[in-house]
């Protein structure tokens, strides 16, 4: 008898509480603050939730329409001049709004925003990056025409799975922060200057001894900083006359390089560091 008792003690609780769910749903479950944009519906919970099921897109494009997200506000006034990067909303596969937004960003959160769904995409629209991303400004991406995905995953725009070996090849000595190489954040430059021992004019006498005028872009050659990897008569920066240049004496390919350098660093407005 005590048993039955409980039970329907505990019943009778459970079915109050229920119905004070549905009658008061804002007193009685309190996720959190909505959106400025939603604070009209502060007192009607069920304008975006279905009892017993929870929020459904159904509820969502009764005010948010797919064709018009991004272009007008729900009240039809026009938002194109913002160019916000939001119409891709309507070519996605399904239209599953709380996969990516959420609301009462109140203390209790009611959902956590998770990380963006390309698989909600049409298959060829996920690899149009800039449909959806600006592009950015900095100096490694300004001149690139390679597509995001060669560096970049879906997943997560960091870290970057940029392979540095098809441009330089790291190895133990040459490990170091980007900043050395790339100086003021131009990616796009790199000088081999910052570090080495060696001045432009060691390395000017160097390469001119082995018929090399064009040596400013030190990775064609050597791929790992390495001294070696440039050596041989048939590295394609030497003079294609390999008889006339080694009938030329040191002097003569000194004297011949260091005018052209001269006359370069006049035209570039560059100081020889000799």
């Amino acid at each position: 008898m005590k048993t039955k008792l409980i039970f329907l003690v505990v019943g009778a609780n459970l079915v109050l509480l229920v119905l004070l769910a549905i009658l008061y749903p804002r007193l009685m479950v309190e996720p959190g603050a909505l959106i400025e944009a939603h604070q009209a519906l502060e007192t009607d919970c069920f304008a975006c939730h279905t009892p017993f099921i929870g929020s459904r897109p159904a509820k969502c494009v009764q005010c948010h329409k797919p064709a018009e997200i991004g272009l007008v506000t729900t009240q039809g006034l026009s938002i194109a001049h913002e160019r916000k990067l939001t119409p891709f909303h309507q070519d996605l596969i399904e239209q599953d709004c709380v996969a990516c937004h959420s609301d009462h960003k109140g203390v209790q959160s009611f959902r956590p925003i998770g990380q963006f769904s390309h698989e909600l995409l049409q298959v060829d629209l996920r690899g149009e990056c800039n449909g959806c991303h600006r592009n950015p400004g900095d100096s490694l991406h300004r001149e690139l025409v390679a597509n995001c995905s060669e560096c970049h995953s879906p997943q997560a725009w960091t870290p970057a799975t940029l392979d540095h070996e098809q441009f330089f090849r790291f190895d133990e000595d040459h490990r170091t922060a980007c900043a050395t190489c790339h100086v003021e954040q131009d990616y796009s430059r790199y000088t081999c200057y910052g570090c080495h021992e060696h001045s432009r004019s060691n390395i000017r006498e160097e390469h001119v001894k082995e018929g090399i005028y064009d040596y400013e872009n030190c990775v064609e050659c050597h791929r790992s900083g390495d001294d070696v990897e440039g050596e041989g008569d048939g590295h394609e920066r030497r003079n294609a006359d390999i008889g006339t240049l080694r009938s030329q004496t040191r002097q003569d390919l000194w004297e011949r390089s260091r005018g052209e350098h001269d006359r370069h660093d006049e035209h570039k407005g560059r100081e020889d560091d000799d």
